[in-house]
C-alpha cells in the first residue's frame, strides 16, 4: 500500500479535520491578518503516518533529491569598501526536489509513493485556503526539501518583484516530517522588524504555513549525538499564488 493516501484529508487528526472543514476559529484567515505572516499547526497530521511518510522519502526519494549549495558568497567581504555595505543573498545547504518534470526520477519516485496524487487532491488546496483566507489559483508548485546536519537556510524574504503573479504575496504549505534523531532545528523570522521568533519546526507531524514574502531563516539542524546517519527532516511543500 502506498505510504501517502489519495486524498489529503486522511492524513489529518481530529484537529487538522476541524481546521479543513473551517470549524477551528482561529485558523479560519490566519495569514489574511496583515501582522500574520508565519503560524504551525502541532498536531495537525498524525503522527504515525507522519514516521512511515518520513521513512518513505528515506526510502525511495532520497537518493534523487539534487543538493542545493549556495554557501556566503567571498566577495560580499572582499569588495566592501565601508563599514556596514556588506549585502548577503540567500544561502542555504539542503537536498531538494523540484516536482515539476513527469519525466524526472524524483516526479516518478514520489508518483510511485502517491504523494503526487496526494497533494493534487482538493483537500490540500482546500486547506491552504482556509489558511490563506481567499481563493488560491488552480496551478501550484511542489517540492521536498530534505535538511541533513548542518543543512540550513540563511535569511531571506522569498520575495519575487519580477514575477507579476508573485510579487503581491503568495501562500506557501509545508508538511513537516521531523524525526526522533534530530536534536533540534528552529525557524527564525521577523516580528515588528526584528528576528524576535523562533519555533522548533522538527515536528513529527505539523503543518506549517506562511504568507511571503517576508524576512525569516532556518537554523542548521543538529543531529542528537551518533545518529547524524540518519538525523533528516524532510519538508512537502505547496508553493499556491493567488487566483
Amino acid at each position: 500500500m502506498r505510504p501517502f493516501p489519495r486524498d489529503f484529508a486522511a492524513i489529518l487528526t481530529p484537529k487538522g479535520r476541524r481546521v479543513l472543514d473551517g470549524r477551528a476559529a482561529a485558523y479560519c484567515g490566519a495569514l489574511a491578518a496583515p501582522e500574520r505572516n508565519f503560524l504551525l499547526l502541532d498536531g495537525a497530521i498524525d503522527r504515525a503516518w507522519a514516521a512511515r511518510a518520513h521513512d518513505a522519502l528515506a526510502r525511495s526519494l532520497l537518493r534523487h533529491m539534487a543538493l542545493l549549495a549556495e554557501p556566503v558568497p567571498p566577495e560580499s567581504i572582499t569588495f566592501q569598501t565601508r563599514n556596514h555595505q556588506e549585502r548577503l543573498r540567500k544561502t542555504a545547504r539542503v537536498r531538494t526536489a523540484y516536482l515539476v518534470r513527469r519525466d524526472s526520477r524524483a516526479w516518478a519516485a514520489a508518483e510511485g509513493l502517491g504523494l503526487i496524487a496526494m497533494m493534487g487532491s482538493p483537500a490540500y488546496r482546500r486547506f491552504a485556503e482556509i489558511l490563506a483566507g481567499r481563493k488560491l489559483a488552480r496551478r501550484f508548485g511542489r517540492q521536498v526539501l530534505a535538511y541533513g546536519p548542518g543543512d540550513y537556510a540563511g535569511p531571506h524574504t522569498d520575495h519575487h518583484p519580477e514575477d507579476a503573479r508573485a510579487r503581491d504575496g503568495y501562500v506557501d504549505v509545508h508538511i513537516t516530517l521531523g524525526a526522533p534523531d534530530v536534536a533540534h532545528q528552529y525557524l527564525v523570522y521577523a516580528r515588528d522588524g526584528h528576528f524576535s521568533e523562533i519555533v522548533n519546526v522538527n515536528r513529527p507531524g505539523a503543518i506549517a504555513a506562511y504568507r511571503l514574502p517576508f524576512w525569516h531563516y532556518t537554523t542548521p539542524l543538529e543531529a542528537k549525538p551518533g545518529r547524524e546517519a540518519t538525523a533528516r527532516r524532510f519538508v512537502i511543500l505547496g508553493t499556491f499564488l493567488y487566483e
